[in-house]
C-alpha cells in the first residue's frame, strides 16, 4: 500500500537504532552500543525535532503567524532544520550564524532561501562583543529585543520549552520502544541541552536504574578555538567543578547527569573514521564524541552484557572541509 507524504515536516522522527557489532568485534566490547541514526531525520540531524516542534508550538497558540518571519542565533543544525521547515511553511527565516561553523551549513541554509548573517548583525552587538566577550545569552537578549521591534518570531532554542519537550515526546519513547525498554545507559552531548534534558528525564521517568552520561568536548577541542585543528562543534562544556551547569533546561528540572564524560576532538575524529571502515557508519564531530564515550564505558567490566545507547547528532557530509576525513 502506497503513503505518499504532503509535506517534509512529516518525515520527522522515527530514525533507526543500529548496533554496532563489528565495532564492537573489533574493540573487544563486552557491552552493546547501539547508536540512535538522527541523520536519518530530512535535512540530516537531531535539531529536525527541536525546530518542528518550536515552530510548531508557535503556530498552534498563535505565536507565529502565517507568513511571519522567523530569527535565530545558530551554529548550524538548527539554523538548517529551520531553513527546511520555514520554506516548507512559507515563513522568511534570517539566520545569525554562530563563530566556528563549517561553511558547508551556511551553504546549505542559503540554498533553503535563508537570509544568512553573522553575529556582527546583530543589533548592539558589537558593544555586548566589547563588554562581554562572546556571550550567548546576551546576544540571543538583542535578537529578542530586535523580533519585538520588528514583529519576527524569535524561536529562542535556549529557551524554548517546546525543544525538550519534543525529545520528551518523540526520541524517549523511541528509545525505549526500539529496546523493549532494556537501556542501561544512555550517552549524548549538549548544545542547548535539549535532547538530554528532554530524552534523560524521559528514560529516568521509565527505566528503573537507567543512567544518564552527558559528553563534553575538551576546552582545546572547541570550534572558537584559534588554530584548533579538531573540533567537535555545536557542543559546550557545560559543566566543570570550577563552574555548575548553567543550562535553563538543566537547571529548570534539576536533571541530574550520573557522569561527565571529556572527550578530544583527535579522539572523536579517530572513532569516526573506524566506524565508517568497520560499519559503514558516517557520523559527524559531536555523534563521534558521544561514540567515543560510548566505546569507554563499554571497555568497563563492570559494564559487561549492559546496552549502551547512543544519540548520534548527524552524519560527516556537514564536515568535509574539515579536518575529520581528510587523508592528505
Amino acid at each position: 500500500m502506497s503513503k505518499i507524504y504532503s509535506s517534509i515536516t512529516e518525515l520527522v522522527g522515527r530514525t533507526p537504532l543500529v548496533e554496532l557489532t563489528n565495532f564492537e568485534k573489533d574493540n573487544n566490547l563486552k557491552a552493546k552500543i547501539l547508536g540512535k541514526l538522527e541523520y536519518f531525520n530530512p535535512t540530516g540531524s537531531v535539531k529536525d525535532r527541536a525546530a518542528l516542534s518550536m515552530l510548531e508550538g508557535a503556530e498552534k497558540d498563535g505565536r507565529l503567524k502565517p507568513g511571519q518571519t522567523v530569527v535565530e542565533t545558530t551554529s548550524g543544525n538548527t539554523g538548517i532544520a529551520l531553513a527546511a521547515f520555514c520554506a516548507a511553511k512559507n515563513h522568511p527565516l534570517i539566520i545569525y550564524m554562530e563563530p566556528g561553523c563549517t561553511p558547508e551549513r551556511i551553504q546549505i541554509m542559503k540554498a533553503y532561501g535563508t537570509d544568512v548573517r553573522g553575529l556582527n548583525d546583530i543589533p548592539g552587538a558589537d558593544a555586548i562583543l566589547k563588554e562581554f566577550g562572546f556571550n550567548p545569552v546576551k546576544l540571543m537578549e538583542a535578537v529578542g529585543k530586535e523580533a519585538k521591534e520588528k514583529d519576527y518570531f524569535y524561536v529562542g532554542q535556549l529557551f524554548n520549552e517546546d525543544n525538550p519537550k519534543a525529545h520528551y515526546e518523540t526520541t524517549g519513547p523511541e528509545l525505549v520502544e526500539d529496546t523493549d525498554g532494556k537501556i542501561d545507559i544512555a550517552v549524548m552531548l549538549v548544545g542547548t541541552a535539549g535532547t538530554i534534558a528532554g530524552v534523560g528525564t524521559y528514560l529516568k521517568d521509565n527505566i528503573k536504574g537507567v543512567k544518564v552520561v552527558g559528553v563534553q568536548p575538551t576546552p582545546d577541542s572547541l570550534s572558537f578555538v584559534p588554530d584548533a585543528k579538531a573540533t567537535i562543534d555545536g557542543v559546550v562544556v557545560f559543566q566543570t567543578e570550577e563552574k555548575p551547569c548553567s543550562h535553563p533546561f538543566i537547571v529548570k528540572r534539576n536533571f541530574q547527569f550520573d557522569e561527565i564524560i571529556n572527550v578530544s576532538g583527535e579522539a572523536a575524529y579517530e572513532s569516526a573514521r573506524e566506524l565508517a571502515t568497520s560499519d559503514g557508519i558516517f557520523l559527524g564531530a559531536s555523534a563521534a564524541a558521544a561514540l567515543t564515550a560510548a566505546k569507554e564505558l563499554a571497555l568497563r567490566p563492570e559494564n559487561e552484557g549492559k546496552n549502551i545507547v547512543a544519540v548520534f547528532a548527524d552524519n560527516g557530509m556537514k564536515y568535509l572541509s574539515t579536518n575529520m576525513y581528510r587523508f592528505d
